[in-house]
């Protein structure tokens, strides 16, 4: 009765081990399916996602932006679609004085939506 009880557990190791496996190569092939369908995405396009940030709701930008080498806030409101991001960021004192780092909240406005139509 040990012997079987014994091959019983080793089959049983041997299964769960196979499944793990599995899961593991599962879990990757879909992480590197997602990373090469994220680089693909045309850069031209508006309705793609701006610097690998996520299109959630078509929203070209994240809630909390950081600004990048070349950015303005001309250029920020322009492709996030909020005109309003002096007034709604109190540490901004002076609007040219935008530098790479520089974090901010953006509130989109649904007026870029309107002017397409």
């Amino acid at each position: 009765m040990g012997s079987s009880s014994a091959t019983t557990k080793s089959t049983t190791t041997t299964i769960a081990d196979s499944a793990s496996w599995y899961c593991a190569l599962v879990l990757l092939s879909l992480i590197l399916l997602g990373s090469i369908r994220e680089s693909s995405l045309p850069e031209d396009d508006s309705s793609a996602a701006v610097k690998g940030r996520s299109n959630l709701f078509e929203r070209p930008c994240d809630e909390i932006y950081v600004v990048g080498d070349g950015e303005t806030l001309h250029t920020i409101s322009d492709k996030c679609g909020d005109p309003f991001i002096v007034e709604r960021n109190p540490h901004i004192h002076d609007p040219d004085d935008v530098f790479p780092g520089l974090v901010i909240k953006i509130t989109p406005t649904n007026t870029r939506k309107l002017l397409k139509r």
